[in-house]
């Protein structure tokens, strides 16, 4: 298969709607990661409006998982920019530091749970794809494909980097740099070339995003030291 079949085929069975919809989302989701780079609170009304467009698009590609976490995302990035607005001096950029034990538990509960609501819900997916109807339906995994399964896994790394980012802790970088590269053949799988080329730079930008945070933190604990 070569690069026409797996970025632009897929295309030519899209509305132009769809394609502005992914489009638009993919340029206000990089928008959103530049700004977290930058410790920038503008992380957050870019990155809402890029995971609304990817709840619609998701949930129209059957990927409910990824639809899910857009979903936690929207919360989430309300959730965080309180936070951020609340800790910042200038109400635009925050500090950030490690994570703590306790800190690292919660996480690991919010990925179990995360694990075993995502399974649940595709469980569901027969009576959700029947307009939410039982008639004729045989709920179960059986129908999961591995891109569905890596949903479940990526959609449980993202709700932990989602939460990790909302308390400025340096670590979120590492749950997105793992979850973005796994999205990469996931999406081209499904047909989203657009957005396997997004999570492409996603992972790139995140693995600038953990180094440069983590020197910010070497800085700021210098000059405190000094």
């Amino acid at each position: 298969m070569n690069l026409y079949d797996l970025f632009v085929k897929p295309y030519e069975s899209y509305d132009f709607l769809q394609i502005m919809l992914e489009t638009s989302g993919a340029i206000f989701g990089t928008l959103s990661v530049y700004f977290s780079i930058k410790k920038n609170i503008w992380v957050y009304p870019t990155g809402i409006i890029s995971t609304l467009i990817y709840v619609y698009i998701l949930f129209n590609f059957g990927l409910l998982g990824d639809c899910l976490i857009n979903v936690y995302y929207t919360i989430m990035s309300v959730y965080g920019w309180i936070l951020w607005a609340k800790n910042s001096e200038d109400h635009i950029h925050v500090d950030v530091t490690w994570a703590t034990k306790k800190e690292w538990f919660y996480a690991s509960i919010l990925f179990v749970l995360s694990l075993a609501l995502v399974t649940l819900i595709y469980y569901y997916k027969p009576y959700i794809d029947n307009k939410f109807s039982m008639e004729g339906t045989n709920l179960g995994l059986y129908h999961l494909d591995w891109a569905n399964w890596m949903d479940v896994f990526t959609t449980s790394i993202f709700l932990v980097g989602m939460w990790f980012m909302a308390k400025q802790r340096i670590e979120n970088w590492i749950f997105w740099i793992i979850g973005d590269f796994i999205c990469i053949p996931m999406m081209i799988f499904k047909g989203l070339g657009i957005t396997s080329v997004q999570y492409l730079v996603f992972t790139i930008m995140a693995i600038l995003g953990y180094l440069s945070w983590k020197k910010s933190f070497k800085e700021k604990k210098s000059t405190i030291k000094s």
